[in-house]
């Protein structure tokens, strides 16, 4: 007795199955459908022609494993999507509350770009400003304020042209008048006004600012 391609039988092949929309109710069905061919050939086989159980063990375990590769990609994906709620919920949470971020990162439209930087106290300092990639594109030597300021570069590179767009990080190095270093930070502290959750990931926005979640370096204070 040949063995009849129960797989085929149904209308299923571990290709189709991982293409289906209907993932797992489909292969359920189909399943279902397998197990009741094969017992339809077990009770009505010839004992002079028997099924290949070797075959049909193969089918068996093919149709099995995709039932637990289909089963675990839906296991994953309501992980994914639970992950996602939670951040999302996270985020929401944070709207009025006082967070310090790492602000060394800011975006280049094309207009200018601007950080926030604190000085321990009044010095001079070097800036610089690197592109995603770590190459530096600008450098500038100005005198910094004890206290919080703002300092916005213009996009100009170092060969006089202007950067296409794009985040960019700025690192400061100071020294006082006496040789010393001052420490300078580039953390933001701020409330956060609203989150923006269009994109894949939520953002905070301070000001007119927006941080993903790592960026969190404190909530309070």
């Amino acid at each position: 007795m040949a063995t009849v391609n129960l797989a085929g039988a149904v209308g299923f092949t571990p290709s189709s199955a991982s293409t289906a929309s209907s993932g797992n109710n489909e292969i359920a069905g189909n399943f279902q459908q397998f197990l009741l061919l094969l017992t339809t050939q077990l009770k009505n086989q010839s004992p002079l022609d028997p099924l290949d159980t070797n075959q049909f063990t193969q089918q068996l375990v093919q149709f099995a494993s995709v039932e637990q590769q289909l089963k675990t990609n839906s296991t994953l994906s309501s992980l994914v999507e639970a992950s996602k709620a939670s951040t999302a919920s996270t985020a929401a949470g944070l709207v009025g509350a006082t967070v310090t971020v790492d602000g060394s990162q800011a975006t280049f439209t094309g207009g200018a770009a601007s950080w926030s930087i604190d000085a321990a106290k009044a010095s001079t300092a070097t800036i610089t400003i690197k592109d995603s990639t770590g190459m530096t594109v600008a450098t500038q030597t100005r005198a910094l304020a004890a206290g919080s300021q703002t300092f916005t570069w213009d996009g100009r590179a170092l060969n006089g042209n202007t950067v296409t767009a794009g985040n960019f990080t700025v690192s400061v190095t100071a020294r006082d008048a006496s040789g010393q270093n001052v420490k300078v930070s580039t953390d933001l502290k701020g409330r956060v006004g609203s989150v923006d959750m269009t994109g894949t990931s939520p953002l905070v926005l301070i000001g007119d600012r927006a941080f993903s979640l790592n960026a969190l370096k404190a909530i309070g204070g």
